[in-house]
C-alpha cells in the first residue's frame, strides 16, 4: 500500500516538476550577445583593446557571444606606425574584424532581432569612419546603413545596446534624447569636440571619468568613455568596460 501511495504521488507532482526543470533550464540560458566590429586598429576600425575587453567581460558574464561587422570597404588604411594614412590600399571591414573575432565574424546585414538579446559597440575610429561619416562630417555625420537598422531595430524593441570610446555617437545621432558619455573635459580628453555635436543633436550627454559608465534605463543604454580618455593605464579602461558590460547584463535579467 505504501509502495502504491508513493507512486501516486510521483505521478501527481512530476507535471509540475517538469514545468520546474523548464523554467530553471530558462532561467540559465546564457544571454545572447552580439558585438559589431568596425575593422582592426585605433585609428582606421575598431580599438582592439575595448573590443577584447567587451570579449572577456562577456565571457566571463555567461554571455554566448557572435561577433558582426559590416561587409564594406574602410574609409582608409591608416599605418599605426606612422599615424598616416597609406595611399593605395583598401581593407575590408569584415576582413579586418575577423583578426580580431579569431575568424567567427558574420556581415552584420544578417543580425536581427532572432540573433541576439543585446548589442555592444566598441569604439575606435573606425565606429567614426565605417560605422558613420563622423570622422569626415562631425555633426553633419551619417551612419553605415547596417549600422543604423541594427541600432534601430534593437533600440525599438527595447533590447540593451552599449557603447564605448567614440561609439556612442551612433546612439546619440540615432535614438532622440540618448542619454549617453563621451567622457569629459581636460587635457587628457583630446575628443571631448564630440560632446557638442552630441548635444546639439538633442543627447542627454554626461560628463563620465575613464572607469565610470552612463546608465540610460529609459532607453536601455550603457556608455563608458574607454579610449577617450588619453591614458596608458589599459587597466582603467578595461575596468571601465567591465562597468559598462555588468551594466548590460543587469538589464537582461
Amino acid at each position: 500500500m505504501a509502495l502504491q501511495l508513493a507512486s501516486f504521488v510521483l505521478r501527481r507532482q512530476s507535471p509540475l516538476a517538469g514545468l520546474r526543470l523548464l523554467s530553471s533550464s530558462a532561467a540559465m540560458a546564457s544571454p545572447k550577445v552580439a558585438v559589431v566590429l568596425s575593422g582592426c586598429g585605433v585609428y582606421d576600425g575598431t580599438e582592439v583593446h575595448e573590443a577584447s575587453a567587451c570579449l572577456v567581460h562577456l565571457s566571463r558574464a555567461g554571455a554566448d557571444v557572435q561577433c558582426y561587422a559590416p561587409d564594406v570597404k574602410q574609409m582608409h588604411v591608416v599605418d599605426h606606425v606612422k599615424g598616416q594614412p597609406v595611399e593605395g590600399e583598401s581593407r575590408g571591414v569584415l576582413q579586418e574584424s575577423a583578426r580580431i573575432a579569431r575568424g567567427d565574424v558574420r556581415d552584420l546585414s544578417t543580425l536581427d532581432l532572432s540573433q541576439a538579446d543585446a548589442v555592444v559597440f566598441p569604439g575606435g575610429f573606425g565606429a567614426a569612419k565605417n560605422l558613420s561619416t563622423f570622422g569626415t562630417e562631425g555633426a553633419a555625420m551619417s551612419v553605415q546603413p547596417e549600422a543604423e537598422r541594427v541600432l534601430k531595430e534593437f533600440h525599438a524593441a527595447g533590447r540593451p545596446v552599449a557603447l564605448c570610446c567614440i561609439a556612442p555617437v551612433l546612439a546619440a545621432r540615432l535614438v532622440p534624447g540618448a542619454r549617453v558619455t563621451l567622457g569629459a573635459s581636460g587635457p587628457q580628453w583630446p575628443y571631448a569636440g564630440s560632446q557638442e555635436a552630441a548635444s546639439g543633436w538633442g543627447a542627454d550627454v554626461q560628463q563620465c571619468h575613464v572607469d565610470e559608465v552612463c546608465v540610460d534605463e529609459k532607453n536601455r543604454l550603457v556608455t563608458t568613455p574607454a579610449f577617450m580618455y588619453d591614458t596608458k593605464e589599459f587597466h582603467r579602461v578595461f575596468d571601465g568596460v567591465g562597468k559598462m558590460i555588468g551594466e548590460l547584463i543587469k538589464m537582461l535579467k
